[in-house]
């Protein structure tokens, strides 16, 4: 993660095992990123109880978000609310190594694809100050991207 872009992005990170578990240093080199977005602020989790539970959409003017999967799965859409056409879409989990990025200015959502999903969050914002830079929308206000379609 040398810069971070204006754009959504996705990032596999490097995991240690061994045969005592696993080591996973999400975000390392905190100087380098802090640098480029100011300080991270405060770091937290979700959990949702049932496969299907949505949360979102959200948009923030000011905040970064950071993203990782480390129990269950989810669905993750990301999109410019200015131009809905914009739309990122990312599958994670605690199998896929994946760090998602969201920066300022992009309404992102998730749908938990197992029981119990657990998303790790950082964020440059202080909870106080990311309810204030809050904005929410419905869902489904631009088309329904939550379905698991067949392929």
């Amino acid at each position: 993660m040398d810069n971070l872009t204006k754009r959504p992005t996705t990032f596999e990170y490097q995991v240690f095992a061994d045969d005592r578990g696993i080591f996973a240093p999400i975000l390392d080199n905190l100087k380098k990123i802090n640098s480029q977005i100011g300080q991270i602020q405060r770091i937290y989790y979700v959990v949702n109880h049932s496969k299907g539970t949505i949360r979102g959409f959200h948009y923030h003017k000011k905040e970064w978000k950071f993203f990782v999967i480390v129990a269950g799965a989810a669905k993750f859409v990301i999109l410019n609310p200015k131009k809905p056409q914009e739309i990122y879409t990312y599958v994670s989990s605690s199998r896929k190594n994946n760090l998602i990025i969201v920066p300022p200015c992009y309404a992102n959502g998730w749908m938990s694809l197992e029981n119990n999903t657990i998303l790790l969050c950082a964020s440059n914002l202080s909870t106080q100050e990311s309810l204030q830079d809050d904005k929410r929308f419905d869902p489904y206000k631009w088309g329904d991207y939550w379905s698991v379609k067949p392929r």
